[in-house]
């Protein structure tokens, strides 16, 4: 089997254009397409796991309603 790749920015997802491949008229092509992650949207998807996990703590069933006021206007504030 042979592999050729080639990277592509989509421009259109309706409409992807590939040229000057190494193939000749007729040749069956496997296309399989990979996304490029540039590690935010990985991040994200892992967001509502850490989430539960944080809130699930002990220690956070204590801070209350004032307490992340306070922690808001210190951080607001620069300190």
């Amino acid at each position: 089997m042979f592999a050729y790749k080639q990277h592509i920015t989509i421009g259109d997802p309706n409409h992807v254009v590939l040229s000057h491949l190494p193939f000749r008229s007729g040749q069956k092509v496997e296309v399989l397409f990979l996304v490029e992650e540039d590690g935010s949207e990985a991040q994200m998807l892992g967001m509502p796991t850490l989430f539960r996990k944080t809130q699930s703590l002990p220690q956070i069933q204590t801070i209350t309603e004032e307490d992340i006021a306070i922690e808001i206007a210190a951080y607001r504030s620069g300190l």
